[in-house]
């Protein structure tokens, strides 16, 4: 493989790590926009998108298409990959724990593409649903785990050095992720007409989902408060996206939950689990030697 100038290199690694945050955060929304226009079976078969073709035909309608395009963005998603694995091959042996992190999210594509034809297969399953979502989580914190990496000269300190407060946050933030996947999965956007549904309660799991997103925001606001500089900066970041997310949630469920307010929300839960996961990292590091610099790739 030929060698880049280390300054060229420095800057395909910034570029493709971003984009890869970005796709992987993407391809909720159209993952979302699936789900809300009751596509998810406008290709009722996996591999294929029929019985005889890979591609959505005319006859199958927009269903079809917006479903077939979702699957197309799959590609797009495992090319960044992949990408992301060229321009870092010169450092697979200096930065282990970025190549995996890399690594990871190459593993990742394949693993939710089984999962997007279990849930086809199953019908749009809840809890197949769901888990597809949850798999979405991991990898768009894989993903802003690694940009922050890459874009630091030293290598920060294990993850065992994360602090109490940071566990807690990160564990509530889970629990609010999960819980709303719960609630979504009793809701009425099942992702098709016949979909089956997991037979909660729908308004009882609401209350379930907004109580953890409280006291999560409760304990963000106390890591304000005892945190400095970028650690404080990154943590008023998630407190805007938890009080964004709250705002949403109270609109869409007095408003009779409007695809448009539940897309939104969708992709913002995103954002909060990136930001969450870059807050944790930097109050981490922040009392390390570590510096951020976008030109220090080796």
């Amino acid at each position: 493989m030929v060698a880049l100038p280390t300054s060229i290199r420095s800057r395909a690694v910034t570029i493709v790590t971003w984009l890869n945050l970005i796709v992987q955060i993407g391809i909720v929304g159209t993952g979302g926009l699936v789900r809300l226009t009751a596509s998810g079976l406008g290709c009722p078969t996996w591999p294929k998108c029929t019985e005889d073709s890979y591609i959505s035909t005319p006859e199958m309608g927009i269903h079809g298409l917006i479903e077939f395009g979702n699957r197309l963005l799959t590609f797009v998603v495992l090319a960044v990959c992949v990408a992301q694995l060229v321009v870092m091959w010169a450092m697979r042996r200096s930065r282990r724990t970025e190549w995996r992190l890399a690594l990871g999210l190459a593993i990742g594509i394949p693993v939710q593409a089984i999962i997007g034809g279990i849930s086809v297969w199953t019908q749009l399953n809840p809890y197949v649903v769901g888990l597809h979502f949850i798999v979405s989580a991991i990898m768009v914190t894989l993903a802003t785990l690694l940009l922050c990496r890459m874009l630091t000269i030293e290598t920060p300190p294990r993850l065992s050095k994360v602090d109490p407060l940071s566990w807690v946050i990160f564990v509530m933030t889970a629990v609010v992720v999960i819980v709303g996947v719960l609630t979504t999965g009793s809701g009425p956007h099942a992702g098709d007409a016949d979909a089956p549904r997991n037979g909660l309660d729908s308004e009882l799991l609401q209350h379930f989902h907004a109580w953890p997103a409280y006291g999560t925001t409760a304990f963000v606001l106390f890591a304000v408060f005892v945190s400095a500089g970028r650690a404080r900066r990154a943590w008023l970041f998630v407190l805007g996206g938890f009080g964004a997310q709250m705002a949403l949630g109270i609109w869409q469920s007095r408003t009779g939950l409007p695809v448009e307010l539940v897309g939104i929300h969708v992709v913002l839960s995103m954002v909060v689990v990136s930001l969450v996961t870059r807050a944790i990292y930097i109050r981490t590091t922040s009392g390390s030697s570590a510096t951020a610099t976008n030109n220090t790739v080796k």
